[in-house]
């Protein structure tokens, strides 16, 4: 996909002081507006380098967890709650891993009504290249240092608790 031709000025900055003339001060526009901008740089650049795997960053990121389980699988719950994502949702993606032989799918023993996602050989495999490859492009955060990447991942976190992710301490 062809990048598009760079703008003589921040669009972004533009519209804030748009706003300003119109609205008058308001900061959190412009940084909204950035927010949601990064996420789709970041997304693209990320789902780029998964893509020839056959995976998104989603089902990445499921894989992912599904390595760091003591035993390789998880309840579905499990992996919903801990990727904050709707059950529906991570029902289509496991679902696309199973289909890719990245996952199989079994009954808990556990629950009668759960069900278990564990990795197979050949998810372990993907997992581990992707991974490289993506640690090679510092998940599309290359123009940030280490200190830079921190500041940033504190940043965000108050954000992640007032919505409910975790609770502080």
């Amino acid at each position: 996909m062809p990048k598009p031709l760079s703008l003589s000025f921040d669009p972004i900055a533009r519209a804030d002081e748009l706003w300003k003339q119109r609205w008058g001060s308001v900061p959190s526009m412009a940084a909204i507006t950035s927010v949601m901008r990064a996420h789709q740089i970041l997304l693209a650049e990320v789902d780029a380098v998964v893509k020839p795997y056959g995976l998104t960053f989603a089902r990445y990121e499921a894989l992912v967890l599904l390595t760091f389980s003591k035993s390789g699988e998880l309840p579905m719950s499990k992996i919903g709650e801990r990727l904050m994502v709707h059950p529906t949702s991570v029902t289509n993606t496991v679902d696309r891993l199973v289909r890719s032989g990245l996952v199989a799918k079994r009954p808990n023993p556990n629950d009668g009504r759960g069900t278990l996602a564990t990795i197979t050989d050949k998810g372990r495999e993907v997992v581990e290249s992707a991974t490289l490859d993506l640690m090679a492009m510092d998940f599309g955060l290359g123009a940030y240092d280490a200190e830079e990447c921190a500041e940033l991942f504190a940043i965000l976190r108050p954000l992640r608790v007032a919505a409910g992710d975790f609770e502080e301490g």
